[in-house]
């Protein structure tokens, strides 16, 4: 009777381990796919949130319109190994300092872009700016 049990368990230990071994592939997609290599945006804004995580970083800034309305854009970075080779660290930005963020904008049109350079208000570069290449 417990081989019964354990085969019955078999099939959904099966699923649960294949749907978690695919995260880490969903997650991470083509630059191409998401990002236009053939134009740049750029914003400046209050940072909200710095993640420093794999597999992209994440930097969250409010910005205000000329028409004093906020919105938020969000910028995805290269993941924290490439951000520590180009002299970033998770203490690089801090939630309240005003950045001006510069990158390749989303496809669809949305507040989202990947950052390629960032300059803190007093006009010093964080880190070292990235060069289109897809990952």
């Amino acid at each position: 009777m417990p081989r019964l049990r354990a085969f019955s368990l078999l099939p959904a230990v099966l699923v649960i381990a294949l749907a978690t071994a695919t995260m880490p592939v969903l997650a991470h997609h083509s630059f191409a796919v998401f990002f236009d290599q053939e134009k740049t945006v750029t914003v400046k804004g209050k940072v909200t949130e710095f993640m420093f995580r794999n597999p992209h970083g994440v930097i969250r800034v409010e910005v205000t319109n000329p028409d004093g309305k906020k919105e938020e854009w969000r910028a995805e970075t290269n993941s924290p190994s490439v951000l520590k080779r180009r002299g970033w660290s998770p203490r690089s930005l801090t939630v309240g300092e005003v950045i001006t963020l510069e990158g390749w904008p989303a496809r669809d049109g949305s507040n989202y872009m990947r950052m390629r350079k960032v300059t803190r208000e007093n006009g010093e570069v964080v880190g070292k700016p990235f060069e289109f290449h897809e990952d």
